[in-house]
């Protein structure tokens, strides 16, 4: 198995990082703080499949599963990251079956998808049995239509789970993006979502950009819970660091700090 196959079957929930930037650290700071997967944003971040394969490169023998979120289906680009060392592979903006069944043709070699062979990385082996079934592929529900397609999208055969994209599904359910998280139709939706997913045997997962919204979301029974990117990290500590030292306060014992 994958390491994020493993951690999903070692807990109801898993935590994750989100990178958007080619960053050296950060992926390996998500490990460090005990983060259980770590995703890579093709899609909105300043990245592409090239960085991607790099920063995969180096996590090799860091404790950390991977993931890579893509804007299609196109099979180029999910198989380059796969053969990289991707454990799985996020595919946004789906709004049908058709769509979710293209995204795990992608990631099964002839005859069952598309996928061309092609690892990049000695230690991924030639067993193609063992690498598609070492990738996980979730597909993005985030607007009103991939919502009425949901019953079709979760029989999809292959599929591993459903990622849940709160901010788009808002705005295409026709409500301000601060309502993503307050108003009742979008709570009802995404628990339609979870509920429909789980009943169907997939992983559920969602954005959800602070530790608070992501309890709120493990009680509602998502397990596959990114909690913040790289950036926010970065702004909350930095927020944090320049608020004790002009407010006169001190860092107990020296935590967490040091001089290099």
């Amino acid at each position: 198995m994958s390491r994020l196959q493993d951690a999903l079957a070692a807990s109801d929930q898993i935590w994750g990082g989100w990178v958007v930037g080619p960053t050296i650290i950060g992926p390996e700071e998500f490990a460090q703080a005990g983060y259980d997967y770590v995703g890579f944003d093709v899609q909105h971040g300043y990245l592409d499949d090239a960085d991607v394969a790099l920063l995969l490169r180096r996590l090799e023998h860091v404790p950390i599963a991977t993931a890579v979120r893509l804007p299609s289906a196109d099979p180029a680009p999910i198989g380059r990251v796969l053969d990289a060392g991707a454990d799985a592979v996020i595919i946004a903006m789906v709004e049908s079956a058709e769509q979710a069944a293209a995204a795990v043709a992608a990631t099964r070699y002839a005859p069952a998808g598309v996928r061309s062979f092609g690892p990049l990385r000695a230690s991924l082996g030639h067993d193609t049995v063992a690498l598609e079934a070492e990738a996980s592929v979730y597909v993005m529900i985030e607007t009103a239509r991939g919502l009425a397609a949901l019953d079709e999208i979760c029989a999809v055969p292959g599929l591993t789970g459903i990622y849940l994209g709160p901010a788009d599904l808002a705005i295409s359910m026709g409500h301000r993006l601060s309502d993503a998280w307050t108003h009742p139709d979008v709570r009802a939706a995404m628990a339609e979502i979870q509920d429909t997913a789980a009943a169907a045997g997939l992983v559920t997962g969602i954005h959800a950009g602070t530790g608070q919204i992501g309890k709120t979301l493990a009680d509602m029974g998502f397990r596959m819970i990114t909690l913040a990117s790289e950036s926010q990290a970065l702004r909350r500590g930095a927020a944090a660091h320049l608020s004790e030292a002009t407010a006169g306060t001190t860092d107990p014992a020296g935590q967490d700090g040091y001089l290099q």
